[in-house]
């Protein structure tokens, strides 16, 4: 047995897809100590985690406070949590001994925790993987967006960020693709290789493992047995860009009295009673127990996060993504080249355009085609089975 050093700030996206991955290494005999913010204790604990957290309202401040018009900007905001959650994860495991660290690809600082505590790594990635080279040419890119004096200002407190990183706690900060993807020696992936942009770029050190469907603790609260057999269509913009009240309404618009069923989750923040009369065909609740309800849907309009679009992909339901913000509009993109769906704006969007769509994407088979090859790809890719399996192959090679 192993001690599991587990670095996940973190939110729904990042947390859900390692909780299969928790179990299994548990399951498997591994004793998993696991960081994460106050919020995600209870989901943790019933993975048979030891859990530990970090103060989120803290991490939050320090991360904004580097900008948040601009990804250099972001990429400072994640080296001001580094004074967050660095003395904090010292100071909780102080005299433990772990064997290995995973740690997510982007909060957490797992990559300078691996080499402070001198453990071998693992990059738990819930995004899309990208590589040293897409990175830089990306950031590149962007930064011809900035004006020249707010990018001397941006560039100046990084260096000045990466120093005291480095005066601190003794590491070294080589670039901001380091601090954005947290690369390590062995890199999860929680999509397909054939799903990942650019998939044939990425070496054998990124193992692409495919969503990581799991059991997710949480109580039931839609009657699973009456939509059933129906025309379902399950609608829902995720757990962070969810307050959307007039695109609720619009949904209505575009349904109501249809013979469609429509399962629509709305998050925690927005109150049913600010929507108005809900059309007698519409099933709407704060939370949706997604990968249930998705077993019995047709099409699921989602905002196109990572977790979302492949267990929409794993259940084989073709997909209408209205991209929100983040790394959403790629992943509407690819859902759309390989024929799975296809991609909306929400600006300027109406009740017809997305009723028609829907009928679109209901009633071509050729959606129904793409989506049942994706289907039978991310299936076969093995999920948290198989990144336990690459996790156990890394540690032999390691110690």
């Amino acid at each position: 047995m192993a001690r599991v050093l587990f670095i996940n700030a973190g939110s729904e996206g990042h947390i859900n897809p390692t909780i299969g991955v928790v179990q299994e290494l548990i399951s498997r005999g591994e004793e998993v100590v696991y960081f994460t913010i106050e919020a995600f204790r209870e989901r943790m604990e019933k993975t048979g985690a030891t859990v530990r957290t970090l103060d989120g309202q803290k991490f939050i401040k320090a991360f904004i406070s580097g900008g948040r018009n601009y990804l250099l900007e972001r990429i400072n905001g994640l080296l001001h949590t580094a004074d967050i959650v660095i003395p904090s994860v010292l100071e909780q495991i102080e005299g433990e001994h772990f064997d290995y660290i995973i740690h997510d690809s982007m909060f957490g600082c797992g990559r300078l925790l691996a080499q402070i505590l001198k453990l071998p790594a693992i990059n738990s990635c819930t995004s899309f993987a990208q590589t040293k080279e897409s990175f830089d040419q990306m950031l590149e890119q962007l930064s011809k967006n900035i004006p020249a004096e707010r990018l001397k200002v941006i560039n100046d407190e990084y260096q000045s960020l990466t120093a005291s990183c480095a005066e601190k706690y003794g590491v070294e900060i080589h670039s901001p693709y380091e601090v954005f993807c947290n690369p390590a020696p062995l890199t999860i992936v929680y999509t397909t290789r054939e799903f990942q942009p650019f998939g044939e770029a990425f070496d054998q050190t990124y193992k692409f493992i495919g969503p990581s469907i799991s059991t997710r603790f949480t109580q039931e609260n839609v009657d699973l047995a009456a939509i059933k057999g129906k025309s379902l269509i399950y609608i829902s913009l995720g757990t962070v860009f969810n307050q959307a009240i007039d695109f609720y309404k619009l949904c209505f618009e575009a349904f109501a009295n249809s013979d469609h069923t429509v399962v629509m989750s709305i998050g925690e923040k927005t109150h049913l009673a600010d929507l108005g009369e809900i059309p007698n065909n519409f099933i709407v609740k704060n939370y949706v127990p997604q990968t249930e309800v998705l077993k019995f849907t047709k099409l699921f309009i989602t905002h196109g996060g990572m977790n979302s679009t492949n267990e929409g992909l794993y259940y084989g339901v073709p997909l209408i993504v209205i991209p929100q913000s983040a790394d959403q509009p790629i992943i509407a993109r690819q859902v759309a080249n390989i024929g799975a769906g296809i991609q909306l704006q929400m600006q300027g969007l109406t009740a017809n355009q997305l009723h028609e769509a829907t009928e679109h994407v209901l009633n071509d088979p050729f959606f129904q085609k793409a989506v049942i090859t994706i289907r039978e790809s991310i299936r076969k890719a093995g999920g948290y089975q198989q990144a336990v399996e690459e996790i156990f192959e890394f540690r032999r090679k390691e110690f």
